[in-house]
């Protein structure tokens, strides 16, 4: 595990490899390590807005002796993996604006408000809660799921954020948004989480236009 010091040196030691600035985004453990929601992360999660800025930073972590680590291992056949590089036990899963099947917005690039910098050339944007959750339903296992209950119940939250961006990931082309994001919200309220039933009711016609919308579609296809 990896506690916030060592996450912090780890970055800083990659950072003064860096050959030119660049920013990237924490999500996931990462995050709530910056945001003082945990202790500890079994790996840093960071999003990057380009691929030549991926290149750059995995450039930098190898000069100080990070390896490569096969993505398929831990995230299997999901479609958009990361990069994976290891340093003794700690790992770094390292995306470009795609988590798994998320799009990192600029919605959410925009409520990242919290920053740090390492060195000169490293500008690390902490993602906001809510998109914490949303986009830890990608992953959906048991750690995904007790993050998520330490940050409700630990966080003011608006419900409203996690309904406009699930419409705004639908928007984008990820139609299972609405579909895993309830599947998520159930299981936590089954776990005695206190998840509004409002954003529950607020899913639900979302989730009914879709499959309307894809009714309508292979009708017309089957048409043509």
């Amino acid at each position: 595990m990896i506690s916030a010091e060592e996450q912090k040196n780890l970055l800083l030691n990659i950072a003064r490899e860096l050959k030119r600035e660049i920013t990237a985004f924490a999500i996931g453990g990462t995050a709530m390590l910056f945001l003082g929601l945990k202790e500890s992360t079994k790996d840093i999660d960071l999003v990057f807005t380009s691929e030549e800025d991926r290149k750059e930073f995995i450039e930098a972590a190898r000069k100080i002796g990070w390896t490569d680590l096969n993505s398929a291992v831990v995230y299997g056949a999901r479609e958009n993996k990361p990069i994976m590089l290891k340093f003794g036990d700690s790992r770094l899963d390292l995306f470009v604006k795609k988590v798994i099947y998320f799009e990192f917005s600029e919605e959410m690039q925009k409520r990242a408000g919290k920053i740090r910098q390492f060195e000169k050339n490293f500008i690390l944007k902490i993602a906001d809660m809510h998109d914490i959750i949303l986009m830890k339903c990608a992953t959906d296992r048991l750690k995904d799921i007790d993050d998520a209950k330490t940050i409700i119940e630990n966080t003011e939250m608006n419900y409203g954020i996690l309904l406009k961006e699930a419409k705004n990931q639908i928007s984008l082309g990820k139609e299972r948004t609405a579909l895993e994001l309830g599947y998520f919200l159930e299981k936590l309220k089954s776990m005695k989480v206190n998840i509004p039933n409002k954003i529950l009711d607020d899913l639900w016609p979302v989730l009914q236009k879709q499959i309307k919308e894809k009714a309508k579609q292979v009708k017309q296809e089957k048409k043509g």
